[in-house]
């Protein structure tokens, strides 16, 4: 019997047995890891016993000398939540040795868990779901849903979680909230007991912004994340889990998802049975005013657009825009060479009291907009590359994840170190592909990425914090504001992730004489059989050596010195291997110039050095910049220009009269109760970027925008 007890029982007052064949050395999350043959299983490593020991020893000699464990390597990490004490070193290294003994095969996961949700109440923000989990008798741990896929954070929304209440048999089971791991609910089933009934209410009380936890119901919409009601079992991969959902919609609506044998009856629509991590990945949206576009209609795998409206109107999408999104379904099959999914859903919510963003799915994608984004020029331009983004998600980040994205459940810690793959090579891709659908032309495409290489090639904060470390601590930079992100970064993985993938694109067409490109990256990385749904991990090595098999060349030293070092060329350069160079006038760049007009702001952070909004709000300022060195800061207001009334052509209007006088721009700013008259000495007028053809290149970017099917 080879069984570790690190403190107490396995876990926090679990009453867990020792178990044959189980090495229970995760102090930290509290499981018994399975000993197979020679090896041991963790969080998706397989070590061998040798290693595993040799590890031990050194860990906790190294831990108990040093509260710093970013040194130590990443099996050597596995050891590091074990007791630093020489009693554990002994009483573990002992049980290692223990081998030959019979291995004891997990325990089956338990019967189908039905679920129940009733939207009915959604208009007034409230959800009520009913569980119905097999049981036996004992002491049981439930969790509910921590790291959220495609998130990339532990946000799950346990805050919104109310009216939580368990029964046997009748019998109210009291329970206890775990003191150390907050998602995590203690309860001893009775004997007698074989079912657990369990209730509990979503609150959709949240603001409006953030991912799926944000707002996400109106009077007319609703959209279910299906993580934010269910509770799970402890100690089984959510693969293992099945459950049999259900929902009840308001009456009259319709509803969209990419689950598998919907039937309704009325009001309730009752799905196949599915596992754990498919219902998870595959969202419900319902609303009043609701339509349907099938954009393959009789091709299989079949795709289709589900959108929910606030308003009859919002859903008039125009035919020749419609066209667009049959075009990225035919450019995705001719970029990717297959399909991991027997049907997509592209889950479109229009309404301005919802939080704006998209998630990616499997076999759909959650996709939150303003109302009129489909009707209206200026917001259409704004998100029109949403859904393609979304969209190679399913792909990249769905069908090919990094490995350390792929854990087991919802509690395990996600590693967010490739994100500028995960996220970056599908920003990159996503552009493209808006511009190869027709979504966008290339001329805007091109205003689009002159002020993605502007905005980060004067971006201060990239003179201290590497590309890596914005993916590495993504955890909290989701939830950075917008202050101050040019100093302290953002998730920059996302738009200098898409420079970076730019690199490399124009790097293999130019090593190959353009015989190669990420196109044949993608049919290679993302191609195969297709069909049903699967998982395959990747690491930075898969990458290196799919790269190496299209162009021999240190692919590694290449992407270690844009992602490790301190303020790379990457910007610059990657327009300019392209062929095109960076340049700038007083032409307003279109595409800023649209997205300032739907964001009601004024980004002058090229010039005079801030953000403002129409209020005055000042919501950024450039370190550095001439507003940053007058004292101005993030936070404050504008409320007047050169003694007039601000307004952002006010404003506009000082900067360019600024160019033929000496005297600086005088603004008159609010800091909370306090006004303060600040000279701003600038006098080289509006500046804008736009692309400029470099003759002595060879247009890669051209070709690179242009339809697969030309």
């Amino acid at each position: 019997m080879a069984f570790i007890k690190v403190h107490g029982d396995c876990y926090r007052g679990d009453r867990v047995s020792p178990a044959q064949g189980y090495v229970c050395y995760d102090e930290l999350n509290g499981v018994c890891y399975p000993r197979d043959g020679e090896e041991i299983h963790y969080r998706g490593l397989s070590v061998r016993l040798e290693e595993f020991q040799a590890h031990l020893f050194d860990s906790l000699r190294r831990a108990d000398n040093s509260s710093d464990f970013t040194s130590l390597s990443e099996t050597g990490r596995m050891f590091v939540m074990l007791r630093k004490s020489v009693f554990a070193a002994i009483v573990l290294g002992a049980a290692i040795l223990a081998v030959g003994m019979p291995v004891k095969a997990q325990s089956p996961a338990p019967g189908p868990i039905h679920l129940s949700v009733d939207l009915t109440q959604a208009p007034q923000k409230i959800l009520h779901a009913h569980m119905e989990f097999p049981v036996q008798p004992g002491p049981l741990t439930l969790y509910y849903p921590e790291w959220i896929p495609g998130e990339h954070m532990p946000d799950g929304p346990i805050i919104n979680v109310a009216g939580l209440t368990f029964s046997a048999g009748g019998q109210t089971i009291p329970w206890r909230r775990d003191l150390v791991d907050m998602f995590a609910f203690h309860l001893d089933i009775p004997q007698g007991a074989n079912l657990l009934d369990v209730h509990l209410d979503f609150l959709l009380s949240a603001p409006a912004f953030g991912f799926s936890a944000g707002k996400s119901a109106t009077a007319n919409v609703d959209i279910l994340s299906w993580n934010q009601v269910l509770l799970y079992p402890k100690g089984y991969p959510v693969r293992e889990l099945t459950f049999v959902p259900s929902v009840r919609l308001p009456a009259g609506w319709k509803f969209g998802t990419a689950l598998p044998g919907a039937e309704q009856n009325g009001d309730t629509i009752e799905f196949s049975p599915v596992t754990l991590d498919t219902l998870v990945d595959s969202p419900v949206i319902a609303g009043r005013y609701f339509r349907v576009i099938q954009l393959t209609p009789g091709a299989n795998p079949p795709h289709e657009m589900d959108i929910a409206a606030d308003s009859a109107a919002a859903l008039a999408m125009p035919p020749d825009m419609e066209m667009h999104f049959h075009q990225l379904v035919a450019e995705t099959g001719a970029l990717f060479g297959s399909r991991h999914y027997r049907d997509y859903h592209f889950l479109v919510t229009l309404s301005d009291d919802v939080a704006h963003f998209g998630l990616e799915h499997h076999e759909s994608s959650d996709d939150r907009v303003s109302e009129r984004s489909l009707i209206d020029e200026a917001a259409r331009i704004y998100f029109d590359g949403l859904l393609p983004h979304e969209f190679v998600h399913s792909w990249n980040g769905k069908y090919r994840r990094p490995e350390g994205l792929a854990t087991p459940d919802y509690h395990q810690p996600m590693r967010d170190d490739l994100l500028w793959v995960y996220e970056g090579l599908t920003e990159y891709l996503g552009e493209v592909l808006t511009t190869r659908s027709g979504l966008r032309t290339p001329e805007m495409s091109r205003e689009a990425l002159a002020q993605l290489a502007a905005t980060f090639d004067r971006r201060p904060g990239r003179d201290w914090r590497p590309l890596q470390d914005t993916a590495d601590a993504a955890v909290f930079l989701y939830d950075a504001g917008l202050d101050w992100s040019n100093w302290r970064r953002s998730t920059d993985f996302y738009q200098e992730g898409e420079l970076l993938w730019l690199d490399v694109d124009t790097t293999l067409r130019r090593l190959t004489n353009d015989k190669k490109s990420i196109n044949d990256f993608c049919h290679i990385f993302y191609g195969g059989p297709g069909g049903e749904p699967a998982l395959k991990t990747y690491t930075f090595d898969d990458i290196v050596a799919t790269l190496n098999g299209l162009a021999p060349y240190d692919w590694a030293g290449f992407l270690g010195t844009r992602l490790h070092s301190t303020a790379p060329k990457t910007p610059m350069e990657a327009v300019e291997n392209g062929g095109w160079k960076v340049v700038y006038n007083e032409q307003p760049n279109p595409y800023s110039d649209n997205a300032d007009t739907v964001k009601k702001q004024l980004n002058l952070d090229l010039s005079i050095g801030f953000i403002v909004s129409a209020d005055g709000s000042i919501a950024d300022v450039i370190l550095g910049g001439p507003s940053y060195n007058a004292g101005i800061g993030p936070g404050m207001k504008i409320t007047a220009v050169n003694g007039q009334q601000f307004s952002l052509d006010a404003l506009k209007e000082a900067i360019d009269a600024a160019k033929s006088t000496a005297m600086p721009i005088q603004l008159l700013v609010a800091n909370g109760t306090q006004y303060q008259t600040y000279s701003v000495d600038y006098h080289v007028g509006l500046r804008y970027p736009h692309l400029e053809r470099d003759n002595g290149r060879r247009d890669f970017l051209s070709e690179i925008l242009r339809s697969l099917g030309e």
